[in-house]
């Protein structure tokens, strides 16, 4: 699979930055007007791009109230699955329009589809990328119609076994698409902190020779900051308004306040994080000359013996390296030597500079 590939005008992956995605979701509340807020509020927020969701609550399920179709605990308890996609889904006739203002203001805006008709939607829109919902990853078809598209493909693994994982990139590669993302994800709304494993990232990505990233549903920003540290090229979080306002997503979403103080605590850490070669930088060899090397500490004529009494490793670094003490003691002073001068080769008679 490809280590760096583009979304649109962002570069992913390599030494790029991390790819910083708000999740609308339902947090619109059927409001247009609210959507575009959200949109406006990503972009104050730092986000590169908004995602949104591409279904009915026909394509995801079927309009049924027996035991199969209830959902029992969460957030959502007490609901039918087709009533929660009824409240949640994003109007089709808004997505070209959202996508239109998210790039006039320098961010992607791209999508989940969730059957073949929302693909091929998705497509006529211009999308950049397809986001795979856990839930779907074991749908085959789907992710072959997807991968046939050769946009960026992002899976997010919440409920996936290692079999799920396989099967669907190998379905991409089948397809020729190897600009693909794993997304390290739990399907729970908040996800406790206990539960995130966020040690399993860096092992997606080396196990299965990919790009990874996260989906977090976590409360606050320290999980997907410390996902940064781990090697995550992209982050999401879902983004409202005002939690208060409600909505199906509403409890475990960021504020936009939330959503800046995590983007500009993950772009600190990029700048912190630098490089993985030892190496010093500028600045720091700069301070390097403030180590220890070889001084002479009292005056020394030409002729007389190098001891410790005259010769001496001390701040700063601008004399011998400390290294050749041993061979300096005993050895005589080849000129006249004046206290607090740092010592050099062709101060000492009969020294052979090292090569």
């Amino acid at each position: 699979m490809k280590k760096e590939f583009q979304i649109g005008k962002h570069h992913i992956g390599g030494d790029g930055p991390c790819f910083l995605v708000a999740e609308m979701s339902g947090n619109h509340l059927k409001d247009y007007g609210r959507a575009v807020e959200i949109v406006h509020a990503a972009k104050e927020a730092g986000a590169d791009a908004v995602k949104l969701q591409t279904y009915t609550a026909d394509s995801l399920s079927i309009d049924c109230d027996n035991e199969y179709f209830q959902i029992h605990g969460g957030l959502w308890d007490g609901m039918t699955e087709y009533k929660l996609y009824e409240e949640a889904s994003t109007p089709w006739e808004w997505q070209p329009k959202l996508k239109e203002l998210a790039e006039s203001l320098g961010m992607e805006c791209f999508s989940s589809p969730f059957d073949a008709r929302s693909v091929d939607f998705m497509g006529e829109c211009g999308m950049p990328a397809y986001k795979v919902a856990s839930y779907e990853i074991n749908d085959i078809p789907l992710i072959r119609r997807i991968a046939a598209r050769h946009r960026p493909v992002i899976f997010a693994t919440g409920v996936a076994r290692a079999e799920d994982i396989e099967r669907a990139l190998r379905v991409c590669e089948e397809e020729g698409n190897e600009e693909v993302m794993l997304l390290k994800c739990v399907s729970a709304y908040p996800t406790p902190y206990e539960e995130c494993n966020l040690a399993m990232l860096p092992t997606l990505a080396r196990t299965y020779d990919c790009l990874a990233g996260l989906s977090d549903h976590t409360m606050g920003s320290v999980v997907p900051v410390g996902a940064v540290a781990l090697g995550a090229k992209m982050v999401e979080k879902h983004l409202t308004l005002r939690r208060a306002d409600g909505g199906p997503d509403g409890a475990f979403s960021m504020e936009p306040e939330e959503f800046k103080e995590m983007a500009d605590h993950i772009r600190i850490l990029e700048k912190a994080i630098g490089r993985s070669e030892y190496a010093l930088t500028e600045r720091q060899e700069q301070e390097r000359q403030g180590s220890r090397s070889l001084f002479v500490v009292q005056d020394v004529r030409a002729g007389e013996v190098f001891t410790p009494e005259n010769v001496r490793s001390i701040r700063p670094g601008c004399g011998l390296h400390t290294m050749y003490y041993e061979e300096v003691l005993g050895k005589k002073a080849a000129e006249n030597i004046s206290r607090g001068t740092p010592l050099a080769w062709h101060m000492i008679r009969d020294a052979h500079m090292p090569e």
